[in-house]
Formats: structure tokens, sequence, C-alpha cells
């Protein structure tokens, strides 16, 4: 069992306080998302999840033990993130970009083996991306470069997955297959995702985190935490909501 835990955490960035004294567990079978307005911190949250950025008091343990503990590449082979934009300081094709996916799992100068490449191609195919897969990145179009960016979380299998708005760039029938994709492959794990768009939440979270930039936050199940009332007060705009296909829609009024 994968499980990720917030012990008294403290989060600040800048002025912006993201989070005080947090007990969170969070773990198999979740999947959360976390909403907030612009500059609320669920980017530095996600980061400090991660272990990527320090939090100012607290504690965070992964499988019961603290990140701080444990190395980069041991945090890697369990936790993995999807940042929301990537830099590429190399020149560098489709299926090699994805491949480093693999190396939280090979040794100290291990080349990847067939079953590495098999594991990609197969990632790749599922983002549809495989006919692209000696393509340059740098040739790739926004949506097809995040596509790519979860191929590469795919292979890279870790039991708990942190994306930054991972439906950045991708159009409407790619943002609803890809995260499709995500959370079948994540039904029995852990899945936390940054989120702007409500709806897309709505659809594939069972659980969720609203940040409202000053230290205080709600969490719980997602129809508990997130209703009309609770979207207002986050985003500071009226909120009305309508029942479709078995789902409640967010819009502002």
């Amino acid at each position: 069992m994968s499980t990720l835990r917030c012990k008294k955490l403290g989060v600040v960035i800048g002025d912006t306080r993201v989070c005080e004294d947090l007990n969170l567990e969070l773990g198999d079978g979740q999947s959360w998302a976390v909403l907030g307005r612009n500059g609320s911190g669920k980017t530095t949250l996600l980061h400090t999840l991660a272990g990527l950025r320090p939090a100012q008091q607290g504690s965070i343990l992964l499988n019961g033990q603290s990140l701080a503990e444990q190395s980069k590449k041991q945090i890697a082979r369990h936790l993995g993130v999807l940042f929301q934009t990537e830099i590429d300081h190399f020149p560098t094709t489709v299926l090699e970009y994805t491949l480093m996916g693999r190396h939280p799992h090979l040794g100290w100068l291990q080349w990847e083996s067939e079953a590495d490449i098999a594991i990609a191609e197969q990632a790749l195919q599922q983002v549809d991306l495989l006919d692209l897969k000696q393509r340059d990145i740098s040739t790739l179009s926004g949506g097809e470069r995040r596509r790519m960016n979860i191929a590469c979380l795919l292979t890279q299998a870790p039991d708990i997955a942190l994306l930054d708005e991972p439906s950045n760039h991708l159009d409407l029938q790619h943002q609803i297959e890809t995260l499709s994709l995500v959370r079948e492959q994540y039904r029995q794990r852990l899945l936390l995702m940054s989120a702007h768009d409500i709806n897309l939440a709505t659809r594939f979270c069972s659980h969720a985190i609203l940040l409202f930039g000053d230290g205080k936050l709600t969490h719980g199940t997602f129809n508990d935490v997130v209703t009309t009332a609770s979207l207002q007060h986050l985003y500071g705009v009226a909120i009305n909501s309508v029942q479709a296909d078995g789902h409640t829609l967010y819009y502002p009024a």
C-alpha cells in the first residue's frame, strides 16, 4: 500500500501561506484535485509533497518514511511528478525522452533494456504518439509535448502520481482521453492533480483540497468539499451548477 502523509505541514512561498499545521493522509484508490486561485500555491504544494522544495514546518512521510531520509532516486521509484512546464536542454527524440521515465529503476551506468523500451513504446501508444517516436521533441506541438510528458510518467510507473495542470495544451478530445487513461492507470493507486477546470476535476477526482491562499484549506471527499458555496468562497465569484449525465457541472453566474 502506498501512502503520502503530512504531519503539521506548513508551506509558505513569498507572502502566500499555502497551508498551516496540515495533517492529511492520502492513500491507494484515491484521486485528489487541488483547486485554488492563481497564486494560491497549488504548484508549490505539489512540489513540496514531492520533496522538491522544503516545507517551513512539519514533515512528509512517503510510505511511512520521511522524505528527508530518502534519496531522490528512492523517492522517484515510488512517486512521480508531471510538471506544469518542461525545459528541454538537449535535442532528443520522443522515445529517448520517454525512456527517461525508466531511469529511477536502472543501476549506475546501466542502459535501458528491451523491456524498458517496450514499456516506453506502450506508454506512447496509449497517448497516441507511437508513430512520432523518432521525431525530435523540438518539432512537437504543445499538446503533443504534454502527452509525451504523460507517457514519460507512465513509463516511470510510480505508485503515486502528482500532476500539475495535466490538461494544459490539450484539446477537448485529448483532455478526456488522457485523463481517462491516467485515472484508469491509477484506479488502485494514488493520484493528485492541480486543476483550474473544476468540471474536469469533478469528472476524474474522488477527493479535493481547496487552497484559499491564507494558510487555510479544506479537504475531503469531492462531493462534501466542492459545492457552489465553497467555490464562491474559493474564487470570489458567484457560481451556479447544473446536473448533466450524472455529473454536477459548475459555471460562473
